[in-house]
């Protein structure tokens, strides 16, 4: 049965924000995603559960001028990230102040950096489901390896050393409106930062523990617990198990099976408050043909999963 939004307007309308990005970590491919995401069918196969849709092609970023950009401090590729991060949030706040669903693929993850900032700059209301192997929550100070896709939510929340050229990143996440699911390749830094910052999170460990339908419902009545704020679901293809989705940058064993990433969209898309989804770090060169295939077929059924596909 469909769910009725409660912050969309209708017709219900989809827009596909293809991001074709991979500053932000360093193994090129990332940036083939979206594409190859398209070419997959998505956007008929969102066409076919009822939506209207909207596509007008992959963002290009190859006018962000940005050819001289040495670290600042370790962090690689700042100006390029923060430019292309920005324009991702002024694509995604104009789609949701329509009261259209931005569909963002990616691209690396410090895409979210700008996803989440669109929404939030419509809906300041609006929790975050954070879906991914890891936190991305190492700031300026913990970061080991100064990849960008690492970090996007020290930025939001506002913690850590500011970096001038993130200034336009405003702070407006709060840390009780953030709930993760499926972590498990975190850095003892961003243990501390999630720790001092209160911030809930689920790991492989509670999913096993108590199921994923007990731990979609714990996440939801933390972050959200009257089912009344919107929700913007972030969900990295890595919190799969690699057997799943082999075909991504970071993969860690050990990680969510199939129905368990299915059910979490299933269950957000159930709540009738979803007002934006990513789907990050389907990296098409990183497996053989036939992994591949796997990742995209799974990239693709998750984004339906989670506009209303159901088994039955």
């Amino acid at each position: 049965m469909a769910a009725i939004s409660r912050f969309l307007a209708e017709p219900k309308t989809a827009t596909i924000v293809g991001c074709p990005f991979s500053g932000g970590q360093p193994r090129p491919g990332v940036d083939k995603g979206p594409i190859h995401l398209v070419e997959a069918g998505l956007i008929d196969q969102i066409a076919e559960l009822g939506w209207k849709v909207n596509f007008d092609g992959h963002h290009q970023f190859e006018e962000v001028d940005a050819k001289v950009d040495p670290p600042i401090g370790i962090l690689k590729n700042p100006r390029l990230v923060s430019r292309v991060t920005e324009a991702v949030a002024q694509a995604v706040s104009s789609h949701a102040r329509k009261g259209e669903l931005p569909v963002t693929l990616g691209g690396d993850h410090s895409l979210a950096m700008g996803t989440i900032s669109g929404t939030l700059s419509v809906y300041p209301e609006t929790c975050v489901v954070w879906v991914d192997a890891h936190a991305d929550i190492n700031t300026a100070e913990s970061t080991g390896s100064g990849n960008i896709h690492g970090m996007p939510v020290s930025f939001l929340l506002g913690i850590g050393s500011k970096v001038p050229e993130f200034s336009w990143v405003k702070p407006l996440l709060k840390a009780e409106r953030l709930v993760y699911i499926g972590l498990r390749d975190v850095d003892a830094g961003e243990k501390r930062i999630l720790r001092e910052n209160n911030i809930k999170a689920f790991s492989m460990h509670e999913v096993d523990k108590y199921g994923i339908g007990k731990v979609v419902e714990m996440a939801l009545d933390h972050v959200n617990p009257n089912r009344d704020l919107p929700i913007h679901l972030s969900f990295d293809v890595d919190a799969l198990d690699p057997s799943v989705a082999p075909s991504t940058g970071t993969p860690v064993r050990g990680g969510l099976t199939f129905r368990e990433g299915h059910y979490i969209c299933e269950a957000i898309y159930e709540t009738g408050l979803l007002v934006a989804l990513d789907l990050m770090e389907v990296n098409p060169s990183l497996a053989d043909p036939a992994s591949v295939q796997q990742t995209l077929a799974v990239g693709c059924s998750l984004v339906r999963s989670a506009l209303g596909e159901t088994l039955l």
